[in-house]
């Protein structure tokens, strides 16, 4: 089994910054892709950032430039580095990752539980 904790969210004004973290754990052979989801209130959960096992990276329009997606592989770890935040950037933050358990096994994908990000205008 793989667990992705996620932690980081929190409540911020405007203008502010947060920083979530996403650690995996478990039985792990290796981590290829990592990424990042929000789900406001009402809408469809959409991509914010993905990174590849060789940290190629893509990012939603809505957050290019103010936001930086990042991993650490020896903790299992994805970062997500907000900047700059608008209200619309509030919802449930969420990471996933595509595991391979044992080299016998194809990568699954698992998600997180989820973070609230509140940005107060």
């Amino acid at each position: 089994q793989v667990q992705l904790v996620e932690s980081g969210g929190g409540l911020v004004q405007a203008g502010g910054s947060l920083r979530l973290s996403c650690a995996a754990s478990g039985t792990i052979f290796s981590l290829n892709a990592m990424g990042w989801y929000r789900q406001a209130p009402g809408k469809q959960r959409e991509l914010v950032a993905a990174i590849t096992s060789g940290s190629s990276t893509k990012y939603a329009d809505s957050v290019m430039g103010r936001v930086t997606i990042s991993r650490d592989n020896a903790k299992n770890t994805v970062y997500l580095q907000m900047n700059s935040l608008k209200p619309e950037d509030t919802a449930v933050y969420y990471c996933n990752a595509a595991v391979r358990p044992t080299r016998d096994y194809a990568a699954y994908t698992y998600w997180g539980q989820g973070t609230q990000v509140t940005v107060s205008s």
